[in-house]
């Protein structure tokens, strides 16, 4: 569908954000102390991330269709062949959703945060704000992303397929319970970025925000969660014109 500019733009701004708010807010909540889902574990985050993903997509979908990810836009442009001039648009706006809901995130948390303060009680901050990987190995790492984004993006092409979601509008609950799977799944060696904006905008915010023993913002590894989803997105697109 051909969305007008102003509702890509608010629409991927607003749900890009909330996504973001959601699940910085939920890596927060498990690792910041003072909070009381401390140490709560991986399965809350996979979890808190679907959650995520069904609010945000949820919430901007009537305005722009939900994409809340550059890779899902960029594998819906190839697949379709339409509306490139409005791919930037959408990336731009999720670019700078994504860093709102960072700084919301933040705000939410502003207590736990400040007591970082104390280094006694300290804890790096990046992987509350973006992935990072258990193992530092640039070209695994790499075909870890390119897999999980083609395990989000493919699903999302076929499931338009299927009228049935479309037309109920469980869609968006579909893909949310996918995010999940891909966390619990395949999200162990780096985090399961999958989509772009979601780790380089709040990437951004943990480089600009007055975190007291914030840590690295991990720059030397920051390409790989945006070129790993965007080539996925892209693959996904070309396997689905392939095979359905």
């Amino acid at each position: 569908m051909d969305y007008p500019n102003g509702d890509i733009f608010a629409g991927e701004v607003i749900g890009t954000a909330i996504l973001i708010l959601f699940g910085a807010g939920v890596c927060a909540a498990v690792t910041l102390e003072k909070s009381k889902a401390k140490a709560s574990g991986w399965v809350v985050i996979a979890f808190g991330w679907g959650f995520a993903v069904l609010a945000g997509a949820y919430t901007a979908a009537p305005l722009s269709g939900g994409h809340i990810n550059p890779a899902v836009t960029l594998g819906v442009a190839v697949e379709s062949n339409e509306n490139w001039g409005k791919v930037p648009l959408y990336i731009a706006s999720q670019m700078l959703g994504a860093l709102i809901g960072a700084v919301l995130a933040w705000l939410v948390y502003y207590g736990q945060f400040a007591r970082n303060a104390n280094r006694e009680t300290s804890v790096e901050t990046l992987g509350i704000f973006s992935t990072r990987p258990e193992i530092y190995h640039p070209w695994q790492n790499l075909v870890t992303e390119i897999i999980a984004t083609v395990g989000l993006v493919l699903p999302i092409l076929a499931f338009g397929l299927t009228e049935g979601l479309a037309e109920s509008g469980t869609q968006v609950l579909v893909v949310a319970l996918l995010v999940v799977g891909i966390g619990l799944s395949l999200g162990g060696p780096t985090g399961y970025a999958i989509n772009p904006a979601r780790d380089l905008g709040p990437r951004i915010a943990h480089a600009l925000l007055p975190i007291p023993n914030k840590g690295t913002s991990e720059w030397n590894y920051a390409w790989i969660p945006v070129a790993g989803p965007l080539i996925g997105g892209v693959l996904s697109a070309l396997i689905y014109k392939l095979a359905f």
